[in-house]
């Protein structure tokens, strides 16, 4: 095969099988046939003389020669992006496009009803992924294009990010409904003598999210740190003496659920910004402007402050 044999088509597959690891997901993001993904595949085999992608239990993982060209694509892609594509309008009814979020659990339960909800009407072929990492994968992922937006209390958000305020979340204090100790009030001498479950991303809870109830002198008997927010009412209804800090929307909902009793913090844990966060990269690309539109539209029933200056 010769040069004249690989147009972009193929490459935007080989994008998005790096992304996705599987032909049908990698046909869903793009918005084409599974049929169409897997011949586009099999093109690229044969320009390369190479599998490229083969099936490692349920994910088709990249072999040697495509992880070699893992930056260039990627490259390539963004490119294509950035300067191409990004001066065309961006149709929402029209496209077929996954854009794809960092959030943690907590994150998932908060923003995506709503966000499902305005995608059914206003970007009816296009669809939301998630991933949850470590906050020091954000920027490249971000960089990359293979994340759009980072959502959620990014406390230290890496340089050179964009940032918008979204809304701002309080924290409470959750027990199970089956604690006998406590009665309608959590006093200081209770929470420093109950053990807890802290919810951090790092496994240290000097990076937690609820750090600063070490900051003001609290001192807590941590029996498990785990970056699961959805796990802790699972974990308490197991071990009903544990104690968690964690969002009010959360307790809200797990109170709802007849799982949890909420009380006050035995000191005043000050509000958090839940922001997103966007690579300066697609800063101009249509449709990122157009999901942090939405994002921004969807929670402006919360207290909202919008910066224009990377984070940092």
């Amino acid at each position: 095969m010769h040069e004249g044999d690989l147009d972009m088509n193929l490459l935007t597959v080989f994008d998005a099988l790096l992304r996705e690891r599987s032909v049908t997901r990698a046909a869903t993001a793009l918005g084409i046939t599974q049929s169409a993904a897997s011949h586009a595949l099999n093109r690229l085999r044969g320009f390369y003389d190479d599998p490229l992608f083969v099936k490692v239990g349920a994910r088709m993982e990249p072999t040697l020669k495509a992880e070699g060209l893992r930056g260039a694509v990627v490259e390539v892609m963004s490119l294509v992006r950035q300067q191409i594509l990004a001066g065309a309008r961006f149709e929402p009814r029209q496209a077929r496009r996954t854009f794809t979020l960092c959030m943690t659990d907590m994150g998932e339960l908060v923003f995506l009803p709503p966000l499902l909800e305005r995608f059914k009407h206003e970007a009816p072929g296009c669809s939301l992924r998630t991933m949850q990492v470590p906050i020091e994968q954000i920027e490249g992922l971000l960089a990359s294009g293979e994340a759009d937006l980072a959502v959620g209390s990014i406390r230290s958000a890496p340089q050179g990010l964009f940032q918008q305020r979204l809304f701002l979340h309080s924290f409470v204090t959750i027990a199970s409904t089956r604690n006998r100790e406590l009665g309608a009030t959590l006093s200081r001498a209770q929470f420093e003598r109950m053990r807890h479950i802290v919810v951090t991303l790092t496994g240290r809870t000097a990076e937690s999210y609820d750090k600063v109830l070490e900051e003001q002198g609290i001192q807590r008997k941590v029996a498990l740190m785990t970056p699961h927010f959805l796990s802790v009412p699972l974990l308490m209804d197991q071990d009903p003496d544990l104690l968690a800090t964690v969002p009010r929307r959360l307790a809200d909902v797990f109170e709802k659920l007849g799982a949890v009793r909420i009380y006050e913090p035995p000191v005043a844990v000050p509000d958090f910004q839940l922001n997103q966060h966007w690579h300066p990269r697609f800063h101009h690309d249509p449709a990122i402007v157009w999901l942090r539109d939405v994002m921004k539209r969807t929670f402006e029933h919360y207290p909202r402050v919008v910066t224009a200056d990377p984070v940092g």
